[in-house]
């Protein structure tokens, strides 16, 4: 029996109206409890973003709107992990941003190997990296950036218990390494017991269509392909604390205000380019915020446009794909899905984001 199981069964020792009484009041915890990421106070969200930049531009997008939620004391970034080594200059990208935004001192982790990742530099990567010139960086590439195990092993042992929220906007490798860390001299706990004692919770990209009425397996980018399958088939079964699966943002269009921002701006020219080299697009086509919803729902929870479907399980299978199971008695998994009809609202409300706070 679990602590909240046991707490339940307290009431059923004492008188009826009490039983009611009690029984009304744990449901609502509960629910009050894990139906918002977010905090319910006016601290800023400490987080740890795990992103693939480079293989799409929302991740761009995403990150630059993590800085806005950043100056507007929302969030608080703790770091960066680049989790997709195949194509290196993922890191120059987010160290040019970080610094576009006032903060060229995040500190960013990256894998050492070559083992995950989209392998084509969809966004010129590598020529965004490279101009540190003109976007004052300093890194450049995976082997500029810590190692990403020691970076956030060092970042949640100086955090408070229970205060990290570590999102995943690319593959799963990066936070499996942390998981199955050992203790060393930054911490005498081995991965899992660190993010046991940690974070507060995981809120992931991933299980795209998992929750479709179609009731098939689904498989999805972050999750499934590039080599990530097995490290994310683990994390679904054993991570110790609560989940966030989200799939939202498909047709939430978002881009098209970085014409108002110099030519030069770094997300302008993240998204000028990988739209450009995807069909000839421009910014007028704009792209899915896949990436920036999920920041959109780490940081502020529902908001007007996202729907926490509550608790269940999602079932893994590397073939097959994935598939949610409400069930509330599951693991402590969420499963977040858009508002029906919210695609054009959202999309202005992220796009105009895009835009703000730009210090370059």
């Amino acid at each position: 029996m679990n602590p909240v199981d046991t707490e339940i069964m307290k009431p059923l020792r004492q008188s009826p109206f009490h039983v009611c009484l009690c029984l009304v009041t744990m449901i609502f915890m509960l629910f009050a409890g894990c139906a918002e990421p977010a905090d319910n106070n006016d601290d800023p969200v400490l987080i740890i973003l795990d992103t693939d930049m480079g293989s799409d531009c929302d991740d761009a997008g995403a990150l630059a709107l993590l800085h806005v939620y950043a100056d507007e004391g929302k969030a608080e970034i703790l770091g960066c992990i680049y989790s997709s080594s195949k194509v290196p200059w993922g890191v120059g990208v987010i160290d040019a941003i970080n610094t576009a935004y006032g903060k060229p001192d995040l500190p960013i982790g990256a894998a050492g190997d070559s083992i995950v990742g989209d392998p084509v530099d969809k966004m010129n990567a590598r020529k965004l990296a490279s101009d540190t010139a003109l976007y004052g960086h300093d890194l450049m590439a995976i082997q500029d950036a810590f190692p990403h195990v020691l970076l956030c092993r060092r970042l949640l042992a100086s955090a408070p218990d229970t205060s990290v929220t570590y999102i995943t906007i690319g593959h799963t490798k990066g936070l499996y390494d942390l998981l199955v860390s050992e203790a060393d001299s930054i911490s005498e706990l081995t991965g899992s017991s660190l993010v046991e004692q940690k974070v507060k919770r995981w809120v992931a990209l991933g299980a795209l269509g998992a929750n479709a009425e179609d009731g098939f397996y689904h498989r999805d980018w972050n999750f499934f392909f590039n080599g990530t399958a097995p490290y994310t088939d683990t994390l679904v079964d054993v991570f110790p604390r609560p989940v966030w699966f989200v799939d939202a943002g498909n047709d939430v269009m978002t881009g098209s205000s970085l014409k108002h921002t110099p030519e030069d701006h770094i997300v302008r020219r993240a998204y000028t380019y990988w739209l450009g080299n995807y069909g000839g697009k421009t910014l007028d086509d704009q792209r899915p915020s896949w990436d920036l919803a999920t920041i959109y729902y780490a940081v502020n929870g529902e908001g007007d446009f996202l729907h926490n479907t509550g608790r269940g399980r999602l079932d893994f299978d590397q073939e097959k794909g994935c598939r949610w199971f409400p069930d509330s008695s599951g693991r402590d998994h969420y499963f977040v899905k858009q508002v029906p009809d919210s695609d054009s609202a959202f999309g202005a409300y992220l796009d105009e984001c895009l835009s703000r706070n730009f210090r370059q």
